[in-house]
């Protein structure tokens, strides 16, 4: 892989560097869980109610369900942009994130710089993958977000979020992890709490 260009990455890889696994978020997913749009829709949805009975005619709920149909447009534009513009990569040195709608960013992660990694598994077959950073390794938050663990503002961790297969592409990284540090690869814990993990092994993450 020295001399192919694989989709989402700034450049050819080093020499002797393996690329494991690429992917990006599922649409739908991403529009649920990073722009909310069921929040939306559901207080659109009251608000439009509201107009119509306190109105006494449903013709008055009309204004505000265009509004509403034009803000989920624009959520689902903006989740759209983002699930295009992103590509997750795994090869066995390195995790790398190329995000960004407006201005694309590359965030190279090193594997010796992640202390660990956690797994949550959403209800759509999809799963958010959390990375616990080693101190002294700071990212903003804004400028990771939508892919950055919820309100860990002091500490961010870059997230692969609404990953399909994730139960899978957890197993690469946590084999990933365990190889770069000389650790031995820990198998998936069924808990469902946010648990402290060391390298090679993932926990579900809570948010």
């Amino acid at each position: 892989m020295t001399d192919a260009l694989p989709h989402g990455l700034p450049g050819p890889l080093p020499k002797g560097e393996r690329l494991l696994w690429q992917g990006r978020p599922m649409l739908l997913s991403l529009a649920r869980r990073a722009f909310h749009v069921d929040l939306v829709a559901v207080y659109f949805g009251g608000l439009a109610l509201y107009q119509a009975v306190s109105a006494g005619r449903t013709a008055a709920a009309w204004p505000v369900l265009l509004a509403g149909a034009l803000a989920l447009a624009i959520l689902f534009l903006l989740a759209w942009g983002a699930r295009r513009t992103t590509v997750y990569t795994l090869t066995d040195r390195r995790l790398m994130l190329r995000i960004g709608i407006a201005l694309q960013m590359d965030i190279n992660l090193p594997l010796k710089e992640i202390e660990s990694a956690a797994f949550r598994r959403l209800s759509d077959g999809s799963g958010d993958l959390p990375l616990r950073l080693k101190p002294g390794v700071r990212l903003a938050y804004l400028h990771l977000w939508p892919h950055a663990r919820p309100w860990r503002l002091s500490r961010p961790e870059p997230m692969l979020r609404c990953v399909p297969d994730a139960e899978a592409v957890a197993k690469r990284i946590a084999a990933a992890l365990a190889e770069a540090n000389g650790q031995p690869v820990q198998a998936l814990p069924p808990a469902a709490e946010t648990a402290s993990v060391l390298p090679g092994r993932l926990a579900a993450a809570g948010h």
